[in-house]
């Protein structure tokens, strides 16, 4: 049966989270295909959610972004990462083709590690990259004049990326102009129904008060200002990980039995960054979003603009959500009304999965 070497970047959650549609598509499509996951995103985020048979191949395969919490970039951190990533690119690349050419890959599919494009290319297999961004263009806008090494290091990545057979661009996202070939395709969401009774059944809360789910991705909010929190009358808020003991307000997911998709179109509005899964699917359930600009990277505007024609949000500033002053914000988004304008189809995953099996040996 076919074997999909699926690089992924670890930079949080949401690369594996377009990724995984994909491949749960491709499945249906060719029932019996092998992947291997060659990352470094857990392997819990796949259990319950990768349909497909599977192996986890553990391994550095990008820097993406060093952040401090799920809002705050530090560009200088990530330049000299990627500068200690390169230093070993050449021993990389080897490594990288002897590993696809021991598992006798048919495809490399890649969201959007630039080393497995190139490595998938030198092997001589079918390398598509399915992908709303790429590191080339996230880093571009942070270079440094005063760091002349900067600019060869973004050609080389501009260059790995150039090998690749394909890009399916998802929607919204960034141009990626470094792939030579590339096709639009639909948004990529899976989407889950809403079970909004039994879930205030399960945190024990009535119907007169507000939900918020705050969900800020991967990458942990380090601390949250729980004592506020418990004064914001007629909210409640669900969070991961623990919460304070006598929390009448905040409740954790912990030991709720529902996936994240389904808490996602049951709540009442979701508080967040501007990230791709999670806009995208709030979108396609119509669950309002406040969201906190980080205002320094590249996908956050064609996914805000989206989020404003085809949804519900409202922008909190910076400084009001570290300050906990979140009530108007919250209060305006409930209020809003059902967006104009219908969204695309997320029927991207459907897409790809078409032009993969093409490429896929008979």
């Amino acid at each position: 049966m076919p074997l999909i070497w699926s690089a992924i970047s670890a930079h949080g959650y949401g690369h594996a989270a377009q990724v995984i549609p994909v491949l749960n598509a491709l499945g249906r499509r060719r029932p019996g295909i092998r992947v291997v996951l060659r990352t470094n995103v857990p392997r819990a985020f796949f259990e319950d959610r990768l349909t497909v048979e599977w192996e986890l191949s553990p391994c550095e395969q990008d820097i993406g972004c060093i952040q401090q919490g799920p809002i705050t970039m530090d560009w200088p951190a990530t330049w000299q990462a990627h500068r200690v990533f390169h230093a070993a690119w050449d021993h990389r690349l080897r490594e990288e083709i002897a590993a696809i050419e021991q598992a006798h890959a048919d495809l490399v599919l890649g969201n959007v590690p630039y080393l497995a494009m190139a490595a998938g290319a030198a092997a001589g297999l079918p390398t598509v990259a399915v992908a709303s961004l790429s590191w080339d263009d996230v880093l571009r806008e942070h270079r440094s004049p005063n760091e002349p090494w900067q600019h060869p290091l973004l050609e080389q990545i501009s260059q790995a990326y150039a090998q690749a057979t394909l890009l399916l661009r998802i929607a919204p996202g960034l141009p990626m102009r470094a792939f030579p070939t590339a096709t639009d395709i639909s948004p990529i969401a899976a989407p889950l129904p809403p079970e909004r009774t039994r879930l205030r059944t399960l945190l024990q809360i009535g119907q007169q008060d507000a939900l918020i789910l705050i969900a800020f991705g991967g990458i942990p909010l380090e601390s949250l200002p729980f004592a506020r929190m418990e004064s914001m009358a007629g909210l409640h808020f669900l969070i991961a990980g623990p919460v304070p003991t006598g929390s009448g307000r905040v409740h954790s997911t912990a030991g709720i039995p529902l996936p994240f998709s389904t808490l996602l179109s049951s709540v009442d509005a979701v508080m967040t960054k501007p990230g791709y899964g999670t806009i995208i699917e709030s979108v396609a359930v119509n669950t309002p979003v406040v969201y906190v600009r980080r205002y320094s990277f590249a996908d956050e505007q064609p996914i805000v603009e989206y989020l404003h024609r085809y949804g519900r949000g409202v922008e909190l500033a910076r400084e009001d959500f570290e300050q906990a002053q979140w009530e108007a914000a919250l209060h305006k988004a409930l209020a809003l009304p059902r967006p104009i304008h219908r969204p695309p189809d997320a029927a991207g995953a459907a897409e790809a999965a078409k032009v993969l099996e093409s490429l896929l040996p008979v």
